[in-house]
């Protein structure tokens, strides 16, 4: 069969999935979602995925009649889409390939940066997507600073399992320092295989129920530029949102992505996209009891739509005009309304975004290439624990005498939920 891969060929594909699989360290914490590729063709590769629903209950008595009770139930749902294609090309004429060892390293390489694309992805809209903010005014220490982020996601109902933090290299080692120089001294009473494991390996592990990891990359968030600007949190600005999961349009009925919503402000000068902030008197809620937690509500600038409007995430679900949605789905409390509550951000200077999700909020599609049978090319496919193909194709070139090789991988990466995920920032003012 012309262009058959040789044995050693094999070999080294099979050695590149293998690390492939191994190097998709933050993949292996979101959820995977393994689409039906015809499907998502005739969709244009995006389909909706549901948002966990949200129930409440009713007081039954006095008696067991609650007929009068029942009420409708909004069902939210979030675009998802296959958006990634990324591929390493490169070629070996007949004398490079006398190395067999050149081919490997090239072949490594590839495995390596499409690996990477994937963590990067999700890291990128982890960080920039999730919402929940965790403002630190000193270099990342320890304990203390994980506490945080657990305490946001316990006050918010976010479930107490499968939950991750990505720290950046120098965020991390800052944590992993506290814990070598732990034990007695520090008045702490872990045993020393933590503390060695910090010294030795600059380890951290599981702190305050978040399994830790640390990026050689992560996300820089600049700090924000905008200043004195205030929002209407009275009734009649509407700047509250209600949740539909359909809306109508001339096409019929269409779905509802209900994570954005664009509101007014006094001004967006110098306002940007990734921009964190709280509005006065907005304040948190647990999103099971809806009882408000005492905290501002955090908020994320997603786009700046002209000078006077923006689109946020997540949005302002007070419930503070009767909606059975909004009351389903509320997310924050405004305890005192007015024409002009102050506008605070939080990225007051510039440093890594930290991030840090809970494992249903976040979810990988994989995706499929249909390569035809009989092309002249040779085709290898591998397919990780988690769905993820890679395939590695092969065409030589006899007016060259140059093989041309190419790794390929396709998927795609949605935030479900951006209030079950979001960022820590270190040294803010």
């Amino acid at each position: 069969m012309a262009n058959s891969f040789n044995k050693e060929e094999r070999v080294a594909f099979e050695s590149i999935l293998e690390g492939f699989q191994d190097a998709l360290v933050l993949s292996r914490n979101v959820g995977v979602y393994n689409t039906d590729q015809t499907m998502m063709e005739r969709a244009s590769d995006t389909i909706w995925r549901p948002q966990p629903y949200i129930a409440s209950s009713i007081d039954a008595a006095p008696g067991t009649d609650i007929s009068a009770s029942y009420k409708d139930s909004t069902q939210l749902a979030v675009p998802s889409t296959i958006g990634f294609s990324k591929s390493v090309p490169f070629t070996l004429d007949a004398k490079e390939l006398r190395d067999a060892l050149q081919e490997n390293r090239l072949a490594d390489a590839a495995k390596q940066k499409l690996a990477s694309d994937i963590n990067v992805a999700i890291m990128d809209v982890a960080a920039t997507q999730g919402t929940l903010v965790v403002k630190r005014t000193e270099a990342a220490k320890g304990f203390d600073d994980v506490a945080e982020v657990e305490a946001i996601m316990n006050e918010q109902g976010v479930v107490d399992y499968d939950r991750y933090l990505a720290l950046s290299s120098r965020d991390y080692n800052g944590m992993a320092s506290n814990l070598a120089n732990g034990g007695a001294a520090a008045g702490r009473s872990f045993g020393g295989d933590k503390s060695n494991s910090a010294y030795e390996r600059a380890f951290v592990g599981q702190v305050a129920s978040f399994d830790t990891y640390k990026l050689d990359y992560a996300n820089r968030l600049t700090a924000a530029a905008g200043s004195s600007i205030t929002i209407d949190t009275r009734d009649a600005a509407t700047n509250f949102y209600n949740p539909s999961a359909t809306s109508t349009s001339v096409g019929g009925q269409i779905n509802v992505d209900n994570r954005t919503d664009t509101v007014t402000v006094s001004s967006t000068t110098n306002v940007a996209a990734g921009d964190c902030f709280t509005i006065g008197n907005v304040e948190s809620v647990h999103h099971i009891t809806k009882q408000p937690t005492g905290q501002l509500k955090t908020f994320r600038v997603m786009s700046v739509t002209n000078g006077t409007t923006m689109v946020i995430s997540p949005p302002i679900i007070s419930n503070q005009v009767a909606n059975e949605a909004a009351e389903q789905y509320k997310n924050c409390e405004v305890t005192s309304k007015a024409a002009a509550k102050a506008i605070a951000f939080l990225n007051t200077t510039t440093a890594a975004a930290n991030p840090f999700w809970q494992k249903d909020s976040m979810e990988l599609l994989a995706g499929r290439y249909a390569m035809p049978d009989n092309a002249g090319v040779s085709v290898l496919r591998g397919t990780t624990d988690q769905g993820i193909e890679l395939v590695m194709q092969k065409f030589y070139d006899i007016n060259t005498m140059t093989t041309k090789y190419r790794c390929d991988t396709l998927f795609g990466v949605v935030n479900k939920q951006p209030e079950m995920s979001g960022i820590m920032l270190f040294g803010q003012a």
